[in-house]
């Protein structure tokens, strides 16, 4: 494959885009190449601006679940942007939308309709603070909750220790009130509990953490986490930006069978258009303004074209038997990369529709971001490069998750196995 216009292009841009990126992971260092630069997409395939084709298994950072440009929403969509694309005024698409979730994710007694999952989570811990007016948050190390200054954390000396911030620019203060805890890991749970118990507003968690790859939750810890916060008066706060959507109608939360007290979705509830969303028990939300004192706002929010899309894409996924499909047919083609890529010492770890290719000492399963910290991420890169040149499209980062859409064929599916039996 030829890349000259792709690099052109990646030269261009960085005259007057820092890193010629808008998100860093786009800029491929980890792979070790130059950025590629979509033309069009449709379906699963993504054409780049040298006439290259991909199947894509990175879909927008999980976004397309129905497929690129899926013909139900792109049509609904084109309806709504004649009759103009946003108000600052209240339409009937966005209580729509938020009856649909309601109805999908019960726990979300009621929603706030945002533009971003980074603000989706920001506003939904400024919501559990002032629900129950303490402090302190308990996040995973290897969990991503977005950008907000208080979120980029990492674990602090010891384990029952306020974090520190992991980027330039965030005072250390900013960062104090965020607790950090290897996921997976119940003891240590219980020990930071044990000290900040009165003072921990919520835990928030990826309930499938995407982003070190996919790591299951063992030995019941979901409900671990249920269990604790309830004990404490502590919120329990799912992050379903990745998972709202994915795995089920329900999402990660019907999947385990587990109640959170908040919830963020995002991604697939806008169909390709910046939309999430923050919701939870009603007693909760009631707080928000204007009827309580807990403020959040945005002049977006609720835009009529990335409601229809939400709407749009969850109108097929509501379909009889979608899920079923999806699932069976990702476990199937999991099942057989496995078989092909185990024996080279490739384990590969999934729940649902989403997995990762780990590169880890043995091709043992990671069992939290320590785990996945021990990775090859030089021979990621190289199986990655491998896929790319024979147009695989893969997320471009061992710490990030590939998802298989309703619209992937078994052949397509197939034929990535046989590249997977190949690969030295």
């Amino acid at each position: 494959m030829k890349h000259d216009k792709s690099r052109q292009a990646f030269e261009d841009a960085t005259r007057y885009i820092p890193g010629g990126v808008n998100s860093p992971v786009r800029a491929l260092k980890a792979v070790g190449e130059t950025p590629l630069f979509i033309e069009k997409a449709k379906g699963v395939t993504l054409f780049d601006i040298d006439g290259n084709e991909y199947t894509d298994f990175c879909l927008s950072w999980g976004v397309f679940i129905a497929g690129h440009a899926n013909d139900s929403v792109t049509s609904a969509v084109r309806q709504a942007v004649l009759n103009g694309t946003s108000y600052g005024i209240p339409t009937l698409l966005e209580t729509q939308l938020a009856k649909k979730v309601t109805e999908l994710i019960p726990s979300m007694e009621q929603v706030r309709f945002v533009n971003s999952g980074t603000e989706a989570v920001m506003s939904a811990i400024r919501l559990a603070r002032g629900y129950t007016g303490r402090n302190y948050i308990l996040k995973f190390e290897g969990c991503y909750h977005g950008h907000a200054d208080h979120l980029l954390v990492a674990a602090g000396s010891g384990v029952a220790t306020a974090g520190r911030s992991n980027s330039a620019g965030v005072p250390d203060d900013f960062a104090k009130y965020t607790l950090v805890a290897p996921f997976n890991d119940k003891e240590a749970v219980k020990q930071i509990f044990s000290r900040y118990a009165d003072d921990i507003a919520a835990v928030i968690v990826e309930p499938v953490p995407a982003n070190m790859g996919v790591v299951p939750e063992q030995e019941g810890f979901l409900a671990f986490l249920r269990h604790i916060t309830a004990e404490h008066d502590s919120l329990l706060l799912f992050d379903e930006v990745i998972t709202g959507f994915r795995l089920t109608l329900g999402g990660a939360q019907q999947y385990y069978g587990i109640k959170p007290d908040l919830t963020t979705v995002g991604k697939i509830v806008g169909g390709g258009f910046p939309a999430a969303a923050f919701g939870g028990r009603r007693e909760i939300m009631q707080l928000l303004a204007p009827d309580g004192p807990v403020y959040q706002a945005g002049t977006l929010s609720g835009n009529p074209i990335a409601m229809t899309a939400g709407l749009s894409t969850l109108q097929i996924l509501s379909r009889p038997h979608v899920y079923e499909d999806l699932n069976d047919k990702a476990t199937r083609f999991i099942l057989k990369l496995k078989d092909a890529l185990e024996p080279k010492g490739i384990y590969i770890s999934h729940v649902g529709s989403m997995f990762t290719p780990y590169f880890t000492p043995e091709g043992k399963a990671p069992r939290n971001f320590g785990d996945v910290q021990q990775s090859d991420l030089g021979e990621f890169a190289r199986f990655w490069r491998y896929m790319y040149a024979n147009g695989v499209y893969l997320s471009p980062s061992q710490f990030e998750t590939n998802f298989v859409s309703i619209q992937h064929t078994d052949e397509q599916l197939d034929h990535i196995v046989e590249l997977a039996k190949d690969y030295k």
